[in-house]
């Protein structure tokens, strides 16, 4: 079966440090996969929160995840540091892709990559909308 390669953008827009907290662990003993989701979701709101927007408001807009992608990379523990960055690109008419790299603070080792494909959407009428332009002015060409 072919892995999942995850090409991020050249430039990162944004970078977040957050710790590992007990409950981002697994029955393994390090960093759960759906810890890794909600890490990039903690990412994301605060990127979106530097531009005075929301998740259900970029410019009168909300969005939903299209679908998300993870690259596993190296294992992390509590207790540990990820300097998670944020990067746009692969726009369309109605989103683009958000990619997340999570580097441990400690050693500069690659813990994981993520890809969310954002869709904006209108909640009130329940359907997608086209990506305002001051969100598409954020995506290098």
């Amino acid at each position: 079966m072919a892995r999942i390669r995850l090409a991020l953008p050249a430039q990162s827009l944004f970078q977040l440090t957050l710790p590992i907290r007990i409950q981002d662990i697994n029955y393994g003993g390090h960093l759960s996969n759906s810890a890794i989701l909600g890490l990039a979701h903690e990412a994301r709101i605060a990127f979106l929160a530097q531009y005075g927007w929301q998740e259900l408001n970029i410019e009168g807009c909300g969005i939903i995840m299209a679908d998300a992608a993870i690259q596993f990379r190296a294992e992390a523990f509590h207790g540990e540091v990820l300097n998670i960055s944020v990067g746009l690109m692969d726009a369309f008419e109605y989103g683009c892709d958000m990619f997340y790299r999570m580097i441990r603070e400690s050693d500069a080792k690659e813990i994981a990559l993520v890809k969310t494909a954002l869709v904006f959407f209108d909640y009130g009428s329940r359907s997608k909308v086209a990506m305002p332009a001051a969100f598409a002015s954020l995506i290098p060409d």
